[in-house]
């Protein structure tokens, strides 16, 4: 555990409010930015169906939050994970250190994909809501944006000690609300977020800047400093680790926040400020739920945030930045993928551990149900190979066991929202109609016990050409196109046939082929005989449409800072020009 910052400092006095213990523990979720188009010409209709928002009066008792947890379905029950059910019945907007009620007094309700029965309820904010974050921003920066790093770093240590000791309830939060499998957000999700704020906690702690000397009288000192109050914007899929992975270098370099989670999964982020609100001066961190032209335009077109960062879709994120364009500020973008993952025939050179390894990286394009923006959603494989390679990727793909995302054998679970599930499906009705040869699923799951109105789909394979829609357009569900190459060459063009440049994956034993695609191919992540990896020290972000700039390690920071350049003349004698 980190010590306790002493209060006799007068400095962190000013910073620190007074510390309220934590009474209760409690989860977090987040998810997706943006409305994915349907693969089908007509758009489909919005499917959360508890967007009805009550006036906030006495006679409803809308006047306080509810502390009372509503009531939910055994296939919601969490005790087996000796977890109570983390959410309460409702949640405001955490401004200026407290939860408060939305301006508007009106909120919606939040559904679990699990199961589809309403969990809680979440702030419906407006302008005005933002508004009220930003003054709060703003007011706490005055302070926080001089604060030294030691005291920035400790706090940012008590963060992830106190998510580390809650991390089976937020895992269990995040499941709830996003619907992915328990054991992904115990051995994913939760540990990468309490490692990301321990990582930029200590980065901070062994930067230094620079100096340069012009002359023996002349001397250049480069001095980062934060930008001031950003606005974060994030998406459903990754609702608490892409929170922190915008929290975390934001905070790390001295600023403050303003964040937006999707209106998706807007609760398990609400779980997480209960935990750490009280670690934090008022005002660093605000969160205001809602929909996107409701609360996310104003936070993303404000005149008042220094910088934008959102992870999204890439239609949204062609908004954002014209948003940023009109005042003038830096943006980060973290959008879509269509990933290649390449297997070369000399995997099968042997029956061992390896070519099980590459077998097990086929099949991670179900990984987060493939609501991954890096996920394998290509794979190429290699002419010679292909019919025995498949036959154990199809048989590996057949085991895996959908189910309850709460037990902890289901490997893939609930994609995040009707919506989205239906867009899935539009895009394996459209697959088929293109002539693609299904090899595994293709359809909706079918699922019982509590499960029948939660939002599954089948693990499905599709044999196909590049060319085809399904192997060029972002499904974003557990689908993947398998598309056969001869050689090198072709494997590599194929791969960069793409809007996208995210990730990518190669697989191989000859590691001057690892080298040569790695380096050839046009993302912004390679993975060599691995996959889905993402530590707090390797960079992430895409080329071409798939984004600007980068999230994680610590080049990140410099993404919330500025370069102040002192130029020092220690001379006393003029230049003589005048």
């Amino acid at each position: 555990m980190v010590k306790k910052i002493k209060k006799t400092k007068k400095k962190i006095k000013k910073l620190v409010k007074t510390s309220r213990k934590i009474k209760s523990k409690k989860k977090v979720k987040t998810k997706k930015v943006g409305t994915k188009k349907s693969a089908t010409k007509k758009p489909l209709k919005k499917t959360r169906r508890s967007n009805n928002i009550k006036p906030n009066n006495k006679t409803r008792g809308e006047k306080k939050m509810s502390a009372e947890a509503l009531k939910v379905s055994s296939a919601l029950d969490s005790s087996h994970l000796k977890v109570e059910f983390p959410y309460k019945a409702k949640y405001g907007n955490f401004i200026n250190g407290k939860f408060v009620e939305p301006l508007s007094g009106k909120y919606f309700d939040n559904p679990s994909p699990i199961s589809n029965e309403i969990i809680c309820s979440v702030a419906r904010s407006n302008e005005k809501d933002v508004e009220s974050a930003l003054d709060a921003a703003h007011a706490a920066f005055k302070e926080w944006g001089k604060t030294d790093i030691t005291t920035r770093s400790n706090i940012m240590m008590k963060i992830a000690d106190v998510l580390e000791q809650n991390k089976d309830m937020l895992a269990v939060a995040e499941c709830l609300d996003n619907g992915k499998p328990i054991r992904e957000c115990m051995a994913a999700d939760i540990a990468l977020v309490i490692d990301h704020w321990r990582y930029f906690a200590g980065v901070i702690r062994a930067e230094e800047g620079s100096v340069a000397e012009i002359s023996n009288s002349q001397y250049s000192y480069n001095i980062p400093e934060p930008l001031g109050v950003v606005a974060q914007i994030v998406p459903w899929n990754f609702p608490l680790l892409m929170a922190t992975w915008k929290l975390a270098p934001a905070l790390a370099a001295g600023n403050c926040s303003v964040l937006k989670p999707a209106e998706q999964t807007p609760a398990s982020i609400m779980v997480m400020m209960e935990l750490i609100g009280d670690l934090l001066p008022p005002g660093v961190v605000n969160i205001v739920s809602g929909f996107g032209l409701e609360a996310g335009k104003p936070l993303a077109s404000s005149k008042r945030v220094a910088k934008v960062a959102f992870t999204g879709e890439t239609t949204t994120g062609r908004l954002i930045m014209q948003y940023a364009a009109q005042n003038i500020i830096p943006i980060t973008l973290e959008l879509g993928g269509k990933s290649p993952n390449i297997f070369f025939e000399d995997i099968m050179d042997k029956d061992d551990d390896f070519l099980d390894k590459c077998v097990e990286g086929f099949v991670m394009f179900n990984l987060n149900q493939g609501e991954v923006c890096t996920c394998p959603s290509r794979a190429l494989v290699q002419e010679s190979i292909y019919d025995k390679f498949m036959e154990k990727c199809i048989a590996r793909t057949k085991a895996v066991i959908q189910d309850n995302p709460l037990k902890m054998e289901t490997m893939i679970g609930a994609q995040a929202s009707v919506e989205q599930m239906e867009k899935i499906k539009s895009y394996l009705d459209l697959g088929k109609k293109e002539g693609a040869k299904v090899l595994a699923g293709g359809d909706v799951g079918k699922l019982n016990s509590g499960l029948e109105k939660g939002n599954y789909i089948q693990p499905t394979i599709f044999e196909t050409d590049n060319k085809s829609r399904i192997s060029q357009e972002e499904i974003f569900g557990p689908v993947v196109s398998v598309i056969k190459f001869k050689d090198e060459a072709e494997a590599l063009e194929i791969a960069n046939d793409t809007l996208y440049g995210l990730g990518a994956g190669v697989w191989t034993r000859n590691g001057n082929i690892a080298y040569r695609m790695g380096r050839a191919i046009q993302a912004g992540i390679v993975w060599t005989n691995c996959y889905h990896a993402y530590p707090a020290h390797s960079p992430f972000g895409g080329y071409k449409q798939s984004g600007v700039g980068r999230e994680t390690h610590k080049m990140m920071l410099n993404h919330y800072r500025q370069n102040k350049n002192l130029h020092v003349s220690y001379a006393e004698k003029k230049l003589g020009f005048f």
